[in-house]
């Protein structure tokens, strides 16, 4: 097999959807010699920060001089990202390699239990681990939690950043509910890390933490009185205020595995100092002087605090924004935060099948701020271009636009449509 046509075949397994349960993923990894047995995890849940922490996890764990397993989704332009070790993203020739191994495996199951994409990249993954000995594996779950695919693992720490209202047409809609699918990564007796400040979400997750005899930290921002007793970094690079809550949680848990995963001062430093997520308030100087903020600000939480950076580091500017969506998320609360911080805004859609209509998010910007100048264009490039006299612009909404952003501005390898990978069924209601 070519990568092209590795990638054709995991186009191919997109067809059986998404699936919650474990037991296909638990089958799959056993007849790969159960690789998840010879590795140590840091699981990570949450409905926002979940890849910002784990990047600062890594970084940490990374600057101690461990091989540090990173496991994240969705990419944004390359499968590659999903999978790498110390930052290094696997190789074209490996994800062949551990395709044409797993192959075979699938045959293994009956027909209307096929192995779905993300079970067979999750197994890819601790496969591609092991045979790496890595250290330590940074493991972030998919969707929810309980019920996802990376959760036939037992980690040293189950790390829940927050809870907020995303997904509910699978997850629930309260908090609560959300909260008890995330809080299903909680093994017994296995430490449990939160940043969650919702009452009503954190009381859930106590409960099964309570449960399941599995010690409880709780933590919020860096200058919070609940921050971890580790000072804050001299710098952070992430941007945004909501990255130093991440970046407590990221600290607190390296504090409650300390006796199992030395990590001391300078490494912590020099981890959070280093850190690099992109997509997440990644800001871009164009030659000409043209600055453009890319971040994907996917749900409410999301865009509020977008939209805090924006007044707060940007004060006295109103950005052109660049937005687009996905039609399943609740796209009209995101609208309403983001219109009274802009000065013009262009919607476009966004290169899914899940597309919400331009037009109508531009009808929904206007709605919330009427003076608003919103209309719709029919790509990204084409509002870029649109805007290219523009000193600001913010390019944000679905992770999608953010990658097919990155690939435009020449800011990542092209993906040769790799990002229609992240595409999927609608799956099952949890069960």
């Amino acid at each position: 097999m070519t990568y092209p046509e590795t990638i054709q075949f995991l186009y191919g397994l997109r067809l059986f959807g998404a699936k919650f349960g474990l037991e296909n993923t638990f089958k799959l990894a056993e007849l790969a010699g159960n690789p998840q047995a010879k590795l140590r995890f840091i699981h990570v849940a949450g409905t926002n920060g979940k890849g910002s922490t784990c990047a600062m996890l890594e970084g940490i764990y990374r600057a101690t001089g461990r091989r540090i397993g990173l496991f994240t989704s969705p990419h944004l332009v390359s499968f590659r990202e999903r999978i790498q070790v110390n930052r290094v993203l696997i190789s074209e020739t490996e994800v062949v390699g551990l395709t044409q191994e797993i192959q075979p495996w699938l045959k293994e199951f009956p027909a209307g239990h096929h192995p779905t994409f993300f079970e067979v990249v999750t197994v890819m993954a601790l496969k591609f681990f092991a045979d790496r000995e890595c250290d330590l594996v940074i493991w972030e779950t998919g969707l929810g939690g309980r019920l996802d695919a990376t959760n036939i693992v037992t980690p040293l720490a189950s790390v829940i950043t927050n809870i907020a209202l995303d997904h509910q047409q699978w997850l629930g809609d309260t908090p609560e509910k959300i909260a008890a699918e995330k809080a299903g990564i909680i093994k017994p007796g296995v430490p449990v890390i939160t940043a969650t400040e919702d009452p009503a979400a954190l009381a859930v997750i106590a409960e099964v933490a309570q449960e399941k005899h599995a010690p409880l930290t709780t933590v919020a921002g860096l200058n919070s009185q609940r921050r971890p007793r580790n000072p804050a970094p001299p710098s952070l690079a992430l941007a945004g205020d909501h990255q130093t809550t991440n970046a407590a949680l990221a600290l607190a848990t390296v504090e409650v595995l300390q006796s199992q995963i030395p990590a001391g001062e300078p490494a912590i430093r020099a981890g959070l100092a280093s850190v690099q997520w992109a997509g997440r308030l990644q800001l871009v100087e164009k030659p000409d002087g043209q600055q453009i903020l890319l971040d994907g600000a996917h749900n409410a939480a999301g865009a509020a605090a977008l939209r805090s950076t924006l007044e707060k580091d940007y004060a006295g500017s109103l950005p052109a924004i660049i937005f687009g969506a996905l039609a399943d998320k609740k796209w009209e609360a995101i609208c309403s935060i983001l219109a009274p911080i802009a000065g013009e805004v262009i919607t476009v859609p966004v290169a899914s099948e899940r597309s919400a209509a331009a037009a109508d998010l531009a009808a929904e910007f206007r709605a919330a701020s009427p003076r608003l100048p919103a209309a719709a264009a029919g790509s990204l490039e084409d509002a870029l271009n649109a805007f290219k006299d523009r000193r600001f612009i913010v390019v944000t909404g679905s992770l999608y636009l953010v990658g097919e952003a990155l690939e435009r501005l020449g800011l990542s390898p092209a993906g040769g449509g790799e990002r229609g990978l992240n595409e999927w069924t609608a799956p099952e209601k949890f069960q």
